[in-house]
């Protein structure tokens, strides 16, 4: 089914339609690229997080090895070898020419996450992350349900933001949704193990709890993702919708409606498009980002309020979590 995309607003500034010129250069595409995921490196060194001994510690899984066999079979367990992967997905995403389809980007999540989100404030550093996380946690605890039996995380990539969940509804039955497998495979490793035993503890990861149910891994579109009708409380969206063009935006927010119970409760939580400092970013920056960032003119034009409501929710209640971030909370009708 195609989805219908609700009216976009005012054309792209000049500023972000010369990068897309720029971008639109392969050769200086890829310059960008390379030099987005060195900067993020070079950051997340800076605030303490040993990116590259991070990554080599969950490789090897504390076996003396380069690569653990183990992971293979953490991916055969989530994967769906049936699964169609849309189009807008088999394309590159953060520096990674494969995407999200491959075990670096999955790898890197975590200490690019800390990276990503040392300089949301300007005492953040390696608790930025964190930090982000509890923002949404606190105005979910004061505007979304009270006592959800059942949550369903959409695009849950590694499962940073399902365990966030978990820590604040310990007793719900949660599903966490992707559409990488090696994503879902390092969220299947961390949810039986939490921390590895040889990391280096540079990072401050919202892990899972040990008494709480163990998550559910589902290898699915979140726009198709074949859970039945009304069999959820809650729906979260933790920083996916900058990654998706408007067409599955709109789908997912339909299939959101869908799994949700009469009165249950969507939650996204993702760049906010007014935030002044996306408007006042250096062109340079700017073109770092969208270098990794390949639907963020479409996310950006958005109306995502009349689009929620066409997908059967309630006008939303729409809160600044941080400078530059929205925590969006709609009911279902």
């Amino acid at each position: 089914m195609t989805a219908a995309l609700p009216s976009q607003s005012a054309p792209l500034p000049l500023t972000s339609r010369l990068v897309n010129v720029i971008l639109s250069i392969k050769p200086l595409a890829l310059l960008a690229k390379h030099n987005a995921r060195n900067m993020m490196i070079k950051r997340a060194e800076a605030i303490g997080v040993y990116w590259r001994q991070e990554v080599q510690a969950l490789r090897a899984r504390g076996e003396g090895t380069t690569f653990s066999p183990a992971w293979e079979e953490d991916l055969a367990a989530v994967q769906n070898p049936d699964l169609v992967y849309p189009d807008y997905y088999c394309c590159s995403f953060h520096a990674y020419e494969e995407g999200n389809l491959g075990w670096e980007p999955a790898m890197e999540v975590e200490v690019a996450a800390h990276a990503v989100h040392a300089r949301i404030w300007p005492d953040g550093g390696a608790e930025g992350d964190t930090r982000l996380r509890q923002s949404f946690l606190d105005i979910l605890k004061e505007q979304g349900p009270a006592d959800p039996q059942a949550i369903l995380d959409l695009g849950c990539s590694v499962g940073m933001s399902t365990f966030a969940l978990q820590s604040l509804y310990p007793q719900a039955a949660l599903t966490g949704v992707d559409l990488s497998p090696y994503f879902l495979a390092i969220a299947r490793h961390r949810a039986r193990t939490g921390r590895q035993p040889n990391s280096l503890h540079t990072l401050q990861v919202m892990g899972p709890k040990p008494d709480a149910p163990a998550p559910r891994w589902l290898h699915a579109a979140a726009e198709e993702t074949g859970l039945p009708d009304a069999s959820f409380d809650l729906v979260s969206a933790f920083l996916i919708f900058h990654e998706l063009p408007q067409s599955a935006a709109v789908q997912i927010l339909q299939e959101a409606r869908r799994v949700l119970r009469p009165g249950g409760t969507f939650a996204l939580m993702d760049m906010n498009p007014r935030s002044e400092i996306y408007a006042k970013m250096p062109p340079y920056i700017l073109t770092l980002l969208k270098s990794t960032e390949p639907y963020l003119d479409q996310y950006f034009s958005l109306d995502l309020e009349q689009a929620l409501v066409e997908a059967g929710f309630e006008p939303p209640t729409i809160t600044c979590n941080t400078p530059r971030h929205r925590t969006v909370i709609a009911r279902a009708r």
